[in-house]
This record gives C-alpha cells, sequence and structure tokens, in this order.
C-alpha cells in the first residue's frame, strides 16, 4: 500500500473529524466490552457503509486471532474459525502493525475466503503501545470499494477502539476475578459443610463446573498400597461414569502434576508425551494437584476437544479451589475414620457393657438372713462402681461396695481388676478390716499412676445377727437402728494409694427390721440446676420414712428423689446404691 494514498487528519473534512470525536467519546462511555464492540460496528457504519464487520482479537496462549464481534458472517466461521497470526488479510495486519487494504480479493492469494460474495476488503490493526491488540475488518461485496480516506477514518477509529477495548478487556478481566473469588469463597464454604468423602467429590464436580464451563472432568485420588492414582468421579459431556483404571503414580499428566506439585498445562496433547490417551477425543488438559499438608492426596483433571482451552484465569481458579477441595477432603477421610472408630468402639462399649451386667452378682436370698437390694446408675457405657457378695458360709455373708476414681471403660476395667483380687482372696473368710489391709498391698503391687479407689467391706452372720464394718475412704454409710438413722462415722485411706495400710474395724448387733445402706458419691454429689448438692440428710429422710418398707422399695426411693432433684439430668457420676434389712 502506497503512503500517499493515506490522508492525513487535516484533509479529512470538518464534518467527519466532529463525527469521529463524537465517535471517540460514545465508544469511551461504556466499560462492557460487549457493549463497546457493538456501539463502534454502529459508529462506524455512518461513516463507511460496509456489509461485512468483524473485531478479531488474539486467543490467550495461542498465536491465532478469534472472531470477537461479527455482522454478516455464517455462524460457523464466527464460532469456529480461526486465524494464524501473519496469515490471511486480518492476519498480516496483525502482525506488521499496518493497515491492508485489497480491492479485489479473488486477485490476492492472501484472501482467506469465508464468503464468496466478498470483493474488497479493509484490515486495521488495532495498536496500543506499538502492539496489534486485534483487527478491525471490513468487507464489501463490490469491487475497489474501500477508498484511502475511509482507510484513514477507519485507522483514527481504530486507535480510539483499542484504548475503549484495553479499557473494557481489563475492567471485564477484574470483575471476572471477584466474580470468581466470590464463587470460590462461596464454594469453599459448600465443600467444607460436606463430611462424607464421596458427596464431597460428588460436591467438587459440580462446584467446578460454575468456575469453569468443562467437557470431562475426574478426581483421581492417590493409592499409597498400590502407589496408582484411582478415579473416585468421572464426568463426561454432562454425564457421571465410572473410570475402573488406574494411573501410575509417575505416569501421564496426572502423574506429572503429582510428581511437580503444581498444575500441568497442555495446550495441545499430540504434542506431549507424557500424554495418555484415555479419552481420544480430549486435545487439551489440565491437571492441577491436591495438596495437603505438603503431600499430594490426588488430581483434578480436566479435559476439553477443544485445543488451548484452558486459560491462566482457569489455573488460577481451579488451583485455590484445589487448595479447598484438598482441605475437605482430609477432613471428610478423618471424619469418616472417626466415625468408623467411634462406630466399632461403641459396638465394644456395649459388648462390654452387656458383659459386666452379666457379671453383676446374683442377689443372695433370705438363708442370708437379709433383705438385700442395689442399683446401678451408669453416667457412660461402663461403670466405675462395684459392687459383690461373697459367701463365708451358711451363716455369714460378705459384701463389699466400691468406687474407682474416673469414669468410664478404665474405671471399670479397675474395678473389674479389684473384685477379682477380692475374690481371690475369698477363700481366706477374712475379717472386713484385714480382707481391705490384704486387697490394698495387692493394689498397691500393681499401682496404676492416679488411680485408686474407695471401698466399705462388711460381714454379717446371721444366727449371731452381728455386722462387722471395714471403709476404705468410701462414704460412711446410713444405719437405721431403733428407729434413729444416721451415719457410721468410720473413715480410712482409699486402696492402692499407699503401702501397710491398717483398716479399723466396727463391731455391732442388729435387731430384725434394722437398715443399713451404702452409697456411693455420685448419689451425694449430685447437684441440681442451683448447684446445690444432694448430700446425705435426703436419703437419710427417706429411710426414716420408709423404714416399714422392703430394701428394694427405699433403694428406689432413694434414686427416684436423687434424679426429682437433678431435674432428670444426666448422672454426671456413676450412683450405686446397695440396701439391706435385717430379717
Amino acid at each position: 500500500m502506497d503512503p500517499v494514498e493515506i490522508k492525513s487528519a487535516n484533509e479529512i473534512s470538518a464534518e467527519t473529524l466532529s463525527t469521529l470525536v463524537e465517535i471517540g467519546q460514545e465508544i469511551n462511555s461504556s466499560l462492557n466490552l460487549d457493549e463497546v464492540l457493538a456501539k463502534a460496528a454502529q459508529l462506524i457504519k455512518r461513516l463507511i457503509d460496509y456489509e461485512i464487520f468483524a473485531v478479531l482479537l488474539p486467543e490467550e496462549g495461542t498465536d491465532q486471532l478469534y472472531f470477537r464481534f461479527t455482522i454478516g458472517y455464517k455462524e460457523e466461521v464466527r464460532d469456529h474459525w480461526r486465524v494464524p497470526w501473519g496469515q490471511g488479510i486480518t492476519g498480516i495486519a496483525a502482525a506488521t502493525g499496518r493497515a491492508v487494504r485489497v480491492g479485489d480479493v479473488r486477485n490476492d492469494p492472501r484472501y482467506l475466503n469465508a464468503n464468496d460474495a466478498v470483493r474488497s476488503e479493509l484490515a486495521v490493526p488495532m495498536m496500543v503501545g506499538g502492539k496489534a491488540i486485534g483487527v478491525l475488518d471490513i468487507q464489501s461485496h463490490d469491487v475497489d470499494y474501500f477508498t484511502p480516506e475511509q482507510q484513514s477514518i477507519l485507522t483514527l477509529l481504530a486507535t480510539r477502539i483499542a484504548g475503549a477495548i484495553e479499557n473494557a478487556r481489563l475492567f471485564e478481566r477484574v470483575r471476572n476475578q471477584a466474580d470468581t473469588l466470590l464463587l470460590l469463597n462461596e464454594v469453599s464454604r459448600e465443600a467444607s459443610s460436606v463430611l462424607d468423602v464421596e458427596e464431597v467429590l460428588r460436591r467438587a464436580a459440580e462446584l467446578a463446573k460454575r468456575i469453569i464451563d468443562y467437557q470431562i472432568f475426574s478426581i483421581l485420588l492417590y493409592d499409597d498400597t498400590d502407589k496408582v492414582f484411582r478415579h473416585r468421579v468421572t464426568v463426561k459431556f454432562g454425564q457421571r461414569i465410572q473410570e475402573k483404571h488406574a494411573v501410575p503414580a509417575h505416569e501421564g499428566l496426572v502423574g506429572a502434576a503429582a510428581t511437580l506439585g503444581r498444575p500441568v498445562v497442555v495446550p495441545d496433547v499430540s504434542h506431549d508425551p507424557r500424554y495418555l490417551m484415555v479419552n481420544p477425543e480430549t486435545r487439551s488438559e489440565l491437571a492441577v494437584p491436591l495438596l495437603s499438608k505438603g503431600r499430594v492426596i490426588g488430581v483434578m483433571d480436566l479435559e476439553s476437544p477443544q485445543l488451548n482451552y484452558f486459560t491462566a484465569d482457569h489455573v488460577q481458579a481451579l488451583s485455590i479451589l484445589a487448595a479447598s477441595l484438598a482441605v475437605s477432603i482430609e477432613n471428610a477421610r478423618l471424619y469418616e475414620k472417626l466415625a468408623s472408630d467411634e462406630a466399632r468402639l461403641e459396638r465394644d462399649l456395649n459388648a462390654a457393657r452387656r458383659l459386666q451386667g452379666a457379671l453383676l452378682p446374683r442377689m443372695p436370698g433370705a438363708d442370708s438372713g437379709l433383705d438385700l437390694a442395689a442399683r446401678v446408675v451408669s453416667s457412660r457405657e461402663l461403670c466405675g462402681d462395684i459392687y459383690d457378695f461373697l459367701r463365708y458360709g451358711p451363716q455369714e455373708l460378705a459384701l463389699a461396695m466400691g468406687d474407682v476414681s474416673g469414669k468410664g471403660s478404665a474405671a471399670a476395667l479397675y474395678g473389674a481388676a479389684a473384685i477379682g483380687i477380692m475374690r481371690s482372696l475369698g477363700p481366706n473368710k477374712l475379717g472386713p478390716a484385714q480382707m481391705l489391709h490384704d486387697m490394698n498391698q495387692l493394689i498397691v503391687e500393681r499401682r496404676i499412676e492416679g488411680r485408686f479407689m474407695t471401698m466399705c467391706f462388711a460381714t454379717y452372720h446371721r444366727g449371731k445377727r452381728k455386722l462387722k464394718f471395714a471403709n476404705a475412704g468410701q462414704e460412711e454409710p446410713i444405719l437405721f437402728h431403733k428407729g434413729e438413722c444416721k451415719k457410721i462415722n468410720l473413715a480410712g485411706f482409699p486402696l492402692g494409694m499407699f503401702e501397710d495400710v491398717t483398716y479399723e474395724e466396727i463391731n455391732m448387733i442388729l435387731d430384725p427390721g434394722d437398715i443399713i445402706a451404702f452409697y456411693s458419691d455420685g448419689i451425694t454429689d449430685t447437684q441440681n440446676f442451683e448447684k446445690e448438692f444432694y448430700g446425705t440428710e435426703p436419703i437419710i429422710e427417706i429411710i426414716c420414712a420408709h423404714a416399714h418398707e422392703s430394701a428394694a422399695a427405699i433403694a428406689d426411693r432413694v434414686l427416684e428423689q436423687v434424679d426429682l432433684f437433678s431435674g432428670s439430668q444426666h448422672a454426671f457420676d456413676d450412683r450405686t446404691l446397695v440396701v439391706l434389712k435385717v430379717l
């Protein structure tokens, strides 16, 4: 093109210049790229009566131009054609940074035929900072239709439109980034609220679709045992499918992303030797590792049938999403493991509770000379309180009630061990003080840091109606005798704390109708909503008021009143009560 053909701004009519100024103002009045391009096409039409119009912009990550806005083009050309940089009339205009005007395209080998009716074409690069950011292209069905003056006009307009496009694209990019960040924030909240691995993976496919319009999506999780990545979720063209093949840890683009610990983008998989062909339609691929505490737990893999589909914005957004999903997946895995462990523990505790219940001693009959009742309210699955009965002979019965420090399974095991020690000593028919002494010695030998137990031990001789009693730190029992109800004042060191401890022993003769109640501190320490303790006085009052009733009735009344006092709150500590009434 001869430079002399291009008229300067001085040679353009004042009316045209006025219109150019107006066009420039209108174009710069919007930051919406679609509005800018549509308005530019409309305003250029006022000065140059074209028949076909297009704005071509560079496709990110490639050396091609795509049709960003068109008038008069077929849908196939508009949506699928790409013009290589430096080829065709528009490609040459972009590469050289100079306008190209062709009077008859039939005689120009550079012309890329998108419309057989086209005869003349004018392509003007849109320049910013000496760099072409796109091309304005107009065409006509007439030969030699575009003039040097129109070329000058379009060149001047292209400069203004280029600035407006840059501003609009910058605004669009910032707005898209803001929208993406808001979406990612929402996505992260949704993902973190799910505590089921399969549900997290399913939601991940849905959430990723809101960020990028993928065609094929997979999440592969690392199997540390077999050193492979296994497909856990795959969505192909909108349909979820079951992929059964596994990817070796260091193979394919999935393995590359895992090995590098960063996203891997491949614009054309046919040119990448790492690519493992699974979907024949795939042309480009993006693999993003899922990292948790520096460890790769999986890979998010996206594939597209289009070349150069994945952009830098896609990589950034999916990297943020991958970080969030990795945390959600790990949390869900930990929760599932915890739930599994808890379920197993619950089964074990239920079995232990049934076993503990089965091991509770049978209540001695009336041949013992006593009406006996025992009640236990456990604060947990397993109870740390114990009671037991030993036959010392046809006339004599021994009974024990204890309370292990702490609660739950550890206390129950400690209590079971104490019962075993006591029963091993049973054949010796030891008196209460000696029994507590010998038990303490054996328990101290097996001392467990921070563990001890309190215990009352008593023997009752039916023929003599004689009760012997010793106490190792347990709550002092309540005695109802001759119409009077009071505590038996006798203390002692708990078992398992000190060596060579001696215990005092009380002997007493009981009358028919006398009552003794042994109880754990889980009853007296029960609190109401005002944080007041239940204490022993209410127990004394109940026994005095209902001394004419059976041992079972008295025991039930005590526990009913304790429950009422607490407002039916769950027991904070084990509540155990043993009541004996002389027949």
